[in-house]
Protein backbone atom coordinates (compact mmCIF):
# COMPACT_ATOMS: atom_id res chain seq x y z
CA UNK A 1 0.00 0.00 0.00
CA UNK A 2 1.28 3.09 -1.06
CA UNK A 3 0.67 6.44 -0.12
CA UNK A 4 1.51 9.36 -1.85
CA UNK A 5 2.48 11.90 0.66
CA UNK A 6 1.94 15.76 -0.97
CA UNK A 7 3.44 18.69 0.17
CA UNK A 8 1.09 21.08 2.10
CA UNK A 9 0.79 23.57 -0.26
CA UNK A 10 -1.08 26.88 0.05
CA UNK A 11 -2.73 28.65 -2.90
CA UNK A 12 -5.06 31.25 -3.23
CA UNK A 13 -8.16 29.57 -3.06
CA UNK A 14 -7.18 28.07 0.36
CA UNK A 15 -6.16 31.71 1.63
CA UNK A 16 -9.20 32.98 0.35
CA UNK A 17 -11.37 30.35 2.33
CA UNK A 18 -9.37 30.49 5.60
CA UNK A 19 -10.43 34.30 5.52
CA UNK A 20 -13.86 33.69 4.80
CA UNK A 21 -13.84 31.36 7.70
CA UNK A 22 -12.38 33.85 10.12
CA UNK A 23 -14.74 36.06 8.89
CA UNK A 24 -17.55 34.09 10.07
CA UNK A 25 -16.18 33.06 13.17
CA UNK A 26 -14.58 36.43 14.30
CA UNK A 27 -17.08 39.13 12.61
CA UNK A 28 -15.21 41.87 11.02
CA UNK A 29 -14.89 43.89 14.38
CA UNK A 30 -12.91 41.51 15.88
CA UNK A 31 -10.24 41.03 13.29
CA UNK A 32 -7.93 44.12 14.15
CA UNK A 33 -7.82 43.19 17.49
CA UNK A 34 -6.35 39.62 16.84
CA UNK A 35 -4.09 41.28 14.23
CA UNK A 36 -2.93 43.69 17.05
CA UNK A 37 -2.69 41.21 19.35
CA UNK A 38 -0.67 38.87 16.42
CA UNK A 39 1.26 41.48 15.71
CA UNK A 40 2.83 42.29 19.48
CA UNK A 41 3.06 38.33 20.03
CA UNK A 42 5.39 38.05 17.36
CA UNK A 43 7.12 41.41 18.00
CA UNK A 44 7.94 39.82 21.46
CA UNK A 45 9.25 36.90 20.10
CA UNK A 46 12.01 38.87 17.95
CA UNK A 47 12.86 40.23 20.69
CA UNK A 48 13.42 37.50 22.77
CA UNK A 49 15.26 36.07 20.03
CA UNK A 50 17.36 39.13 19.79
CA UNK A 51 18.33 38.84 23.17
CA UNK A 52 18.81 35.47 23.24
CA UNK A 53 21.65 35.74 20.15
CA UNK A 54 23.31 38.58 21.80
CA UNK A 55 23.50 36.49 25.14
CA UNK A 56 25.23 33.79 23.69
CA UNK A 57 27.77 35.78 21.53
CA UNK A 58 28.22 37.57 25.31
CA UNK A 59 29.32 34.44 26.35
CA UNK A 60 31.84 33.43 23.86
Amino acid sequence: MSLNIVPLAIGAPQVILIVVVVLLLFGGRKIPELMRGLGSGIKEFKDASKDESTDSKEKE
